[in-house]
């Protein structure tokens, strides 16, 4: 894509990075509330069946995802208008999602200006290895990519270390601002988990609420591995890498049926949002439906995201994810073949 038609690009999509307050409101109201009739019901029913408990949970798990994806738009000052009330609202779904306000803006905002980046990865990224990097690595640094590229230890363990790990330390330096609304985010953590235990028990707490935040962990996880994982992303080292490219390239469109796209807060049109991060979740859609150009990136659907678990290394050469048997049978032909596939790599394409 030339400068020319990538400024023409960017154009076209200003016009739909506004926030509308009205429609921020509706979404927090047609969110929050169900979430929190769901809880409540996860917790009711725990009187007739666990399992039927179980089901409450998993349907309010889906809307903390979509909490989530609210807050992901106040990090990006997107959801409302007024900045003051982005940063509310962000820090009272930081809470229910479990996920510091400034920290997570921080890393996402790198994860943003790096995304595709061979010689910047490392923040709010999956860790992605190139096959040169994985072959001349040690035995040891390959088990940990292979254990952590692993799909039980990423989606079964990962939502784990996500909640009690990650979400609730800084690294070293970072700014007192953020240091101190991870410590009030814990803090508010606490509060909440203590009084809940005190209010309806301890037991009936974890039962109900630990499927809720483990199930939408794992679906996050899922969400953003799937989005920048699939047999062509745009990969490039940096005096090569172009921002327009790696949103539009880099980033999928996940078309996904409607009630799932409506519980994730239309995430899917990723490539829309690594485009223009200022353009608020509810009106990614209309932005792709209205900008050909955003038609062409690689669609991947439900049943055709599930061949991503499989894409491990990323092949420079061939500008292509592999398997680890891919790399194998490679090492045996003394080539490196693409991954072999069921379709055509031209039915990624919408």
């Amino acid at each position: 894509m030339s400068r020319e038609k990538q400024r023409a690009l960017k154009k076209s999509v200003a016009p739909y990075a506004t926030s509308n307050t009205k429609a921020g409101i509706v979404q927090l109201i047609n969110t929050i509330v169900p979430f929190l009739v769901t809880w409540f019901l996860a917790y009711q029913s725990l009187q007739i069946s666990i399992l039927l408990s179980l089901l409450f949970s998993i349907v309010a798990a889906g809307f903390v995802v979509r909490i989530f994806i609210i807050f992901h738009d106040c990090t990006h000052a997107s959801f409302f208008t007024s900045r003051k009330w982005n940063r509310i609202i962000g820090n009272v779904c930081g809470v229910l999602t479990h996920f510091p306000f400034e920290k997570w803006k921080h890393s996402h905002a790198i994860h943003h200006a790096t995304s595709g980046n061979l010689d910047k990865r490392g923040t709010g990224d999956i860790w992605v290895m190139t096959v040169e990097e994985y072959e001349s690595a040690s035995k040891f640094e390959r088990l940990k990519y292979r254990l952590y590229r692993n799909p039980i230890v990423l989606f079964g363990l990962g939502p784990l270390y996500l909640f009690l790990v990650e979400n609730r330390f800084n690294k070293k330096g970072v700014k007192q601002k953020e240091r101190l609304n991870t410590v009030l985010t814990n803090v508010c953590l606490v509060a909440i988990y203590v009084g809940m235990m005190a209010l309806i028990g301890w037991e009936a707490f974890l039962i109900v609420h630990l499927p809720i935040m483990y199930v939408s962990g794992a679906a996050g996880i899922w969400l953003f591995y799937v989005q920048h994982q699939f047999e062509d992303s745009y990969f490039e080292n940096d005096d090569e890498w172009d921002f327009v490219k790696a949103a539009v390239d880099g980033s999928s469109y996940y078309k996904l049926p409607k009630v799932i796209q409506w519980m994730t807060g239309n995430i899917g049109y990723h490539h829309v949002h690594h485009l223009s991060p200022k353009v608020p979740n509810y009106h990614l859609e209309k932005t792709h439906n209205n900008t050909p150009p955003l038609q062409t990136a690689t669609t991947i659907t439900l049943k055709k995201s599930l061949e991503s678990i499989r894409f491990r290394l990323y092949d420079e050469n061939n500008q292509t994810f592999v398997s680890f048997k891919a790399l194998k049978r490679a090492r045996r032909q003394r080539t490196l073949p693409r991954v072999q596939t069921n379709s055509k790599q031209a039915e990624h394409r919408s």
